[in-house]
């Protein structure tokens, strides 16, 4: 990997003023700036974010990017992590990825700023993830297939959670059973379908298209998904939300509509989030080991950072949870 010497020497420059220039210090020319920038990217040169060499010593912070730092879902996540990095004497810092390749998140992992990174954000390409890997930079990717030996994954079994959504409202009588999706590039939520569809094939029951509708985990998403469903005049007996947000906007627009859960159609959720217990009715859903992921992936970090032996790959089971959202049919 260049350094910031090698990047001063092809542009003809001291280091000093190779400094500068990379850190946009306005002691500089424009051309001298110029050249020095052409320099580093001829050289592929990865700014250190402590440094301005590879004299950086350790910074006792864990980064977390995450796609979205409002959601009900990453309270827990974000709890398991930060209890076990400050066990440990470490801070955390949780980023949003929204943005573009300078953004706050990428520079953590390009520039090497904080010891190591959990990373739960889909909209942080592969190839970001890849180029930043190298050792003694432990990265944990979360709910994300990615093979190199400096990433390790945590990953929730979303296929059996969506298995075991689907065959619970199979089991209590429901044979037409619908599926509100979340978007199609997550990779969570393809693993839910394959398992809600794995459930109906078990069982015999047929697939049917016009009964899987998408949003995007929001739950304004869920109660537009919802009321296009109603609007079909042919509702299922079941529905398997893809996450919980969801599954409370389609209470929503069960409610305005007069259609009775669970009644008129049974629904189950995907989350456990802590509003699911006091919605009404209180939902049925799928729990997954938020702060257990969370736990996990940062004590696999200080497992790397102390280069002791780990395996790669992690799967966390996911459970029932059933409240009142569901009823059996005859």
């Amino acid at each position: 990997m260049a350094t910031i010497k090698d990047v001063a020497k092809r542009a003809g420059v001291a280091v000093s003023t190779a400094s500068y220039a990379l850190n946009n210090i306005d002691k500089i020319s424009p051309d001298t700036k110029r050249k020095v920038i052409e320099a580093a990217k001829e050289l592929n040169y990865q700014k250190n974010g402590i440094a301005s060499d590879l004299k950086r010593t350790k910074t006792n912070t864990i980064a977390l990017i995450l796609s979205d730092l409002s959601g009900p879902y990453y309270s827990e996540l974000i709890n398991g992590v930060q209890t076990v990095a400050m066990t440990n004497g470490y801070d955390l810092i949780a980023c949003n990825s929204m943005g573009d390749t300078q953004s706050t998140a990428v520079k953590f992992l390009k520039e090497k700023r904080v010891d190591g990174v959990i990373i739960l954000a889909h909209n942080v390409s592969d190839e970001t993830i890849l180029e930043s890997a190298r050792e003694g930079f432990p990265i944990v990717v979360l709910d994300r297939h990615l093979v190199h030996d400096h990433v390790l994954q945590v990953e929730v079994d979303n296929w059996q959670g969506g298995f075991l959504a689907t065959e619970h409202l199979i089991e209590k009588g429901h044979r037409k059973i619908g599926f509100i999706s979340g978007p199609s590039n997550s990779h969570d939520n393809s693993l839910r379908f394959r398992g809600y569809e794995a459930a109906l094939e078990k069982h015999g029951l047929p697939y049917t298209s016009k009964w899987k509708i998408s949003g995007d985990f929001t739950r304004e998403s869920g109660y537009r998904a919802t009321k296009m469903l109603i609007a079909q005049n042919d509702l299922p007996e079941g529905i398997f939300y893809a996450n919980d947000e969801m599954a409370i906007g389609g209470l929503q627009a069960f409610k305005e509509r007069g259609v009775r859960v669970p009644d008129d159609v049974s629904i189950v959720g995907f989350d456990d989030i802590q509003l699911a217990e006091f919605v009404e009715p209180p939902l049925s859903t799928i729990r997954q080991p938020k702060y257990e992921a969370g736990a996990l992936a940062v004590h696999l970090i200080f497992q790397q950072l102390s280069k002791e032996k780990v395996e790669p790959y992690y799967k966390l089971s996911t459970e029932l949870i059933e409240r009142e959202s569901v009823v059996e049919r005859d």
